[in-house]
């Protein structure tokens, strides 16, 4: 994956990340989400493409 603090369109499609719930590749998404907790001493982390994505997740 690119850097996350690279410019937006910057991430070749190849390198994006994908949603957990729907497995599309995110690129150029103003809806893409990030959630970060930490478990267990580790730092643990979900991409996701949209809040519906989010919301079937977390369900």
């Amino acid at each position: 994956m690119e850097d996350p603090t690279s410019d937006v369109g910057e991430v070749d499609p190849e390198d994006a990340p994908e949603c957990i719930v729907c497995e599309d590749r995110i690129v150029n998404s103003p809806s893409h989400r990030v959630l970060t907790w930490v478990e267990d001493g580790s730092v643990e982390h979900r991409h996701f493409c949209s809040d519906a994505c989010v919301a079937d997740w977390s369900e």
